[in-house]
């Protein structure tokens, strides 16, 4: 047989081989073929050279990217995979191999438009990739942002600014064990919330060969399957844990004849890695960057002359990041290859022991009853500072002191539910998502005493808004309105607090809650907060003010004091101004997909309507007070039935295909916007084969 690639009616990928390594190169080849251009975006990601052909928009990434040496970290985790997982390390060369051998042919149109052409990747390249695409899951531009909320307002803006910052992947998931089912088989579904992207973040896939059968969401540029698989027998599924596993350092840094050294805590000057890069810039100069690395990590920020507005008020800012894969050489790719391989909910519990980042929340089952409820990866043990602040690196007691034990559960009354709220992780993070969709997932599964497969789009699609309680609790108590702000205060209080494209009640009340967060924002109380510290610019979104507010809006309508705020005042003039021009449009008009592209093609006019909000299980989400537009939302959705595997079901937001010429390049994007799911196909009899590799 050797290696095959087929395909089904929506043109998704599957390959069956004769071997594990043939069937990875394999992989590779499909990959390159569908999605040649954002393989080499990625790459060039990962290695800080993006610039060269994205121009000046992408510079502050890979200046980022440089001084936070990700492609160095890539090399040192491919030397450990090498030497500690000798196998994983042939199957990842394998995919590599694929990639290299289909990358010369690929003809995708943004090539010529990039004057960009496809160049060889490396071993370590998918581990740069993975290394990358995970870098700010876990938020540790947040304390940069306490640090600023804490300076100016004290201690308690910490917890009144709490919630999943603007650039924090989410994801609901549930499970309903076979007690709760019609089959009498656990069924898994759920929804990844990521930055949505054009081509798709996640890629449908099936690989078959002698050691497995698995379909499941790939992430192009990574070998086999990690997040959301089905190997036919046991199905898994994660969310983000909210995990805390990155810590900065403020470090006191001087120049000398030789270099620069960084003080540590023991009080002793210790030479730091110093070199300058260049990172070319198309249609700009080239640009020079200072990458240093202390003891503790690499110098995101600042340098021995400090950052101008920076954290500190009495000392040259520098700050250093510190993260797991960059001190212990290991991505955690040696989960890989057993995750595929898994029979048994016991297989994929052993396989996730070798899990780093990002730290995840797992639900897994298999077709015997076996349950799985954990969390994955690697969190470090250390002081409760270093947790929620910049601490200082020439201060003792800041060490990291080992790893945490990962937290599991036992799954009681056939349900569980995880959706990035407090719960099995809470041990290892400090913010995480309110409560909202994962008690709504749990108050809409006991609706009834059976579940099938496919009434879990019932879920997915859920329009509820939870967090809409303390602004309608402020709109209720308001007098002394006009005639005109009375009547849409009556009316938004009737309103049954549901999301929906064609709602007009929705797309008042987003109205009256973006003009109480412009009002926030411009109060002369967070004033000091509206100019973000000098910083690098990929970090901005967590420092800017509004949307702050806007994700922490919950919290602030219901402190108990609010700096001398007069929120009743803010919510009435907020009332009143939306009273005078009420938008005559439903919510889905403004509030539409905005998919990231490399190179933009399509305004947001043409993209499609979207029902959901934020909190909603739907999690379309918006930035209130600046704009409906949603840039973050499902990036696929799954039902895994563990009774038959092809009565699961699936759909991705655009397409299986990267090419935007290609048929397949958005055919799933109507199917996404209204909620259906398209079939899991695994008969090869079914399929239409397309080549051998």
């Amino acid at each position: 047989m050797g290696s095959e690639i087929h395909r089904d009616a929506w043109g998704i990928p599957h390959m069956r081989a004769d071997g594990v390594h043939e069937l990875a190169r394999a992989q590779g080849v499909v990959t390159a073929r569908d999605r040649a251009w954002q393989l080499e975006v990625e790459r060039h990601r990962a290695q800080g050279t993006s610039a060269s052909f994205l121009g000046p928009q992408a510079l502050s990434w890979d200046l980022f990217a440089r001084r936070a040496r990700l492609d160095d970290t890539a090399r040192r985790c491919w030397a450990t995979l090498e030497e500690r997982e000798p196998e994983t390390a042939r199957w990842v060369r394998a995919y590599v191999d694929g990639v290299n051998q289909e990358l010369p042919a690929t003809a995708a149109p943004e090539f010529a438009r990039a004057g960009l052409s496809p160049d060889r990747w490396e071993p370590w390249t998918p581990l740069g990739v993975w290394l990358a695409t995970h870098i700010l899951f876990a938020g540790f531009p947040a304390k940069l942002w306490r640090e600023q909320a804490v300076r100016h307002l004290g201690p308690r803006a910490v917890g009144l600014f709490a919630t999943d910052g603007p650039g924090t992947a989410g994801s609901n998931g549930w499970l309903v064990g076979g007690a709760r089912t019609t089959t009498g088989h656990a069924i898994i579904a759920g929804d990844p919330h990521r930055f949505i992207e054009d081509p798709g973040v996640y890629q449908q896939i099936h690989l078959a060969c002698p050691d497995f059968d698995v379909v499941g969401l790939a992430v192009p540029g990574i070998p086999g399957i990690a997040h959301f698989g089905h190997t036919g027998t046991v199905a898994w599924a994660i969310t983000n844990a909210m995990a805390d596993y990155q810590d900065l350092y403020q470090e006191r840094l001087r120049r000398t004849g030789a270099g620069v050294e960084a003080l540590g805590p023991d009080g002793v000057w210790r030479r730091a890695f110093r070199r300058v890069e260049t990172v070319q810039v198309a249609g700009e100069a080239p640009a020079e960057v200072e990458v240093i690395e202390t003891e503790r990590g690499p110098v995101i920020a600042g340098g021995p002359e400090g950052l101008e507005g920076g954290v500190a008020d009495d000392e040259p800012l520098a700050v250093a990041l510190r993260y797991p894969p960059r001190v212990t050489g290991d991505l955690g790719f040696g989960a890989l290859l057993p995750l595929l391989r898994a029979k048994r909910t016991a297989d994929v519990d052993r396989a996730l022991d070798l899990w780093a980042e990002p730290v995840n929340v797992v639900l897994a089952a298999d077709t015997e009853g076996g349950v799985l409820h954990r969390v994955a990866g690697r969190v470090p043990l250390r002081s409760e500072a270093n947790r929620t602040r910049i601490v200082r690196a020439w201060e003792p007691g800041h060490e990291w002191q080992g790893w945490h034990e990962t937290p599991r559960a036992v799954i009681a009354g056939a349900v569980a539910v995880m959706a990035n709220q407090r719960g099995l992780a809470t041990p290892l993070g400090v913010e995480f998502a309110p409560p909202h969709r994962a008690e709504r997932i749990v108050a809409l599964l006991a609706e009834r005493e059976r579940w099938s497969p496919a009434d879990m789009p019932a879920i997915h699609m859920d329009t509820h808004l939870g967090s809409a309680a303390p602004l309608l609790d402020h709109l209720r108590a308001l007098n002394d309105l006009s005639p005109e702000a009375a009547a849409l205060r009556d009316r938004l209080l009737r309103w049954d607090c549901r999301m929906d494209a064609a709602s007009t009640e929705a797309a008042a009340y987003a109205a009256v809650r973006g003009a109480v967060v412009r009002r926030l924002a411009a109060h002369p109380a967070f004033a000091a907060l509206a100019t973000a510290p000098a910083c690098p610019e990929v970090l901005l979104p967590w420092l800017a003010l509004l949307p702050r507010i806007a994700f922490a809006l919950e919290h602030l309508l219901r402190a108990e004091e609010l700096y001398g705020v007069d929120r009743s005042a803010v919510v009435a003039a907020a009332l009143e101004e939306v009273a005078a021009r009420p938008p005559a449009a439903p919510w889905g008009e403004s509030h539409r997909l905005a998919p990231w592209r490399a190179l933009p093609t399509t305004s947001p006019d043409d993209e499609p309507k979207l029902a959901g909000d934020h909190d909603c299980v739907l999690c379309t989400s918006s930035v209130p007070g600046l704009t409906d537009l949603s840039a973050r939302g499902p990036a696929a959705r799954y039902v895994w039935d563990l009774a038959r595997r092809e009565d699961s079901r699936w759909v991705v937001p655009l397409g299986a295909s990267g090419a935007p010429d290609s048929p397949h390049h958005r055919d799933q994007l109507p199917l996404w916007v209204r909620g259906a799911l398209i079939p899991v196909v695994t008969d090869f009899g079914e399929l239409t084969k397309e080549s051998d590799v």
